[in-house]
């Protein structure tokens, strides 16, 4: 499993519209190929910038499957528009993982 993490930086007072927007497009990523979840958090430090964390099963299926796809086209009409900047993209995979107690 790897993780997406998009770093995105949103125009100031567009945070709800923002918010929306990736509430309306979480089904093109849900029914991409490899996709098994997405969660958006917005940091407490700076309230315009987010991190948007998908999981995928394989990072071609995130940078070729998706990104090659109409559904990623529609992904970037939706949200693109409140962008300060181009997001930030960065692909992790667990090397340790330990629950609570």
């Amino acid at each position: 499993m790897f993780l997406e993490v998009a770093e995105i930086a949103v125009k100031p007072s567009s945070e709800p519209a923002f918010e929306q927007a990736v509430a309306e497009a979480a089904p093109l990523f849900l029914r991409a190929k490899g996709c098994h979840g997405l969660s958006l958090h917005r940091i407490v430090e700076d309230p315009t910038s987010y991190r948007l964390v998908v999981k995928w099963e394989t990072v071609e299926d995130h940078m070729v499957h998706f990104r090659n796809s109409a559904d990623f086209q529609e992904w970037r009409r939706l949200v693109g528009d409140y962008f300060r900047e181009a997001p930030s993209v960065t692909h992790s995979h667990s090397v340790l993982t330990r629950p609570s107690v």
